[in-house]
């Protein structure tokens, strides 16, 4: 095959549904063929980036390297920040390499492409709040997740030392957003606070880590039935979490945050009340909608013929609602499902009849913690909606964590690699401390 034949997929993201879809297309075309471009060399499904950000998931030890994943799975991996893309050359610029001193180790480059895969995901939305920009941590990369875990770390260590300066002794965490982000942080930072303390923190007890959820709207898990809502609430309440809904942040301070007529004593806050798609979006000359995601059509296919957008950062009709495929990890696996066979069309030079995309809403899982499971919802089975609770709801919620690795790595390399986890953690601290 001459080089003049070969069509070049690159896709621009390595999250869910970027790095499934990489996977599956290089098994089956190989790496002339399929490029993947990433900022970080590291793969974490984003749901789980609450519990890096409560320490209890390494990511030095339980991310996925993508160099590892490309060398084994047949596509080509670039390690960069995505800085532009021409779309009238078809190529994309990715930012220089550089290391924790400034030192360039590779320059800028450029990658061409035939077909443009968008799969950037989205960043936290602060809807202009003064102060959110600079005093918050919205946790939509493992950086961000990285931050407020060392954050943390070292604000129980100071009360601990009873050397804070705010409050002696209390570190008071605020989370600006009832979603399933916030909730799940809420019982995760919980239990992280408990076994940080026992582990040598001599004056710091649950009441000293004090967490407050704040929700804008009438109550938390907006979009789930109000039952599931009720009843992650209870859980929440249990564990020492202040709930408080019908109340909108106005500004963020470097020490609190304050909501209508209310101030809450912050140590730290982290942002969890929206979403937004990345400024590179902005900069391709294509629709966008409010949210700054492209707008696709039923085929996810941008206004540009060449350009494709999965995920979050793509605006996807629902045609049963009228409304675009939310913002789900469920609903970028399908995509990338949908997107393999068209894909595939276009590089061996065919011309493929593709059905509209349809999104099916399976539910959604809510975690609770570790220890006692989750509140959830599965969703339309037969047109009824079921709740599920407790253990039987936090198995499933694994299963899901599970069925991603295993349609990256494989259904025996997504097994060895749970087994791997469940008996390292038996001498590794159940919190990462350093």
């Amino acid at each position: 095959m001459n080089a003049k034949s070969v069509h070049r997929i690159v896709i621009a993201g390595g999250g869910a549904g970027g790095l499934e879809l990489a996977v599956r297309l290089g098994r089956r075309h190989g790496p002339e063929h399929v490029t993947l471009i990433d900022a970080t060399p590291f793969h974490i499904w984003k749901p789980s980036l609450h519990e890096v950000a409560a320490g209890t998931v390494d990511i030095h030890r339980d991310g996925l390297s993508y160099a590892m994943l490309a060398h084994d799975n047949g596509f080509r991996f670039v390690l960069g920040e995505i800085q532009d893309v021409d779309r009238q050359a078809r190529d994309v610029r990715v930012a220089a390499l550089r290391d924790a001193d400034g030192t360039i180790i590779l320059p800028e480059r450029n990658v061409p492409y035939d077909t443009l895969v968008l799969a950037v995901g989205s960043l936290g939305n602060f809807f202009n709040t003064p102060g959110a920009d600079r005093y918050a941590i919205s946790l939509d990369t493992t950086d961000a997740a990285e931050r407020f875990r060392l954050a943390l770390l070292k604000a129980m260590a100071r009360a601990s030392a009873g050397i804070d300066e705010a409050t002696p002794g209390v570190v008071n965490v605020v989370i600006v957003g009832g979603g399933a982000t916030g909730v799940e942080l809420a019982a995760e930072l919980h239990e992280a606070g408990n076994t940080i303390s026992a582990y040598g923190l001599p004056g710091m007890t649950r009441q000293n880590l004090r967490i407050t959820l704040i929700e804008g709207g009438p109550r938390i898990l907006g979009p789930l039935p109000e039952r599931v809502a009720k009843a992650a609430e209870e859980l929440l309440v249990e564990r020492g979490v202040a709930v408080v809904a019908d109340c909108r942040v106005s500004e963020v301070t470097p020490h609190t945050v304050v909501a209508q007529d209310k101030v809450f004593d912050a140590d730290l806050c982290v942002w969890a009340a929206g979403i937004k798609a990345p400024s590179l979006l902005s900069r391709l000359g294509l629709p966008l909608n409010p949210m700054q995601q492209v707008q696709v059509d039923e085929t996810l296919r941008t206004q540009d013929p060449d350009i494709y957008a999965l995920g979050d950062c793509a605006a996807a009709p629902w045609r049963e609602t009228g409304k675009t495929v939310p913002a789900r990890a469920q609903a970028a696996h399908q995509q990338a499902s949908y997107l393999l066979p068209l894909l595939s069309a276009r590089i061996r030079g065919e011309s493929a009849f593709a059905e509209p995309f349809r999104f099916r809403d399976f539910g959604s899982l809510v975690s609770i913690g570790h220890a006692e499971g989750v509140g959830s919802l599965m969703g339309n089975l037969s047109g009824r909606k079921l709740l599920v609770e407790g253990w039987i709801a936090r198995m499933m919620y694994a299963g899901t964590h599970w069925s991603h690795y295993a349609a990256v790595l494989g259904w025996w390399g997504a097994s060895v690699r749970s087994l791997s986890r469940f008996l390292s953690r038996r001498s590794q601290p159940r919190v990462k401390l350093h």
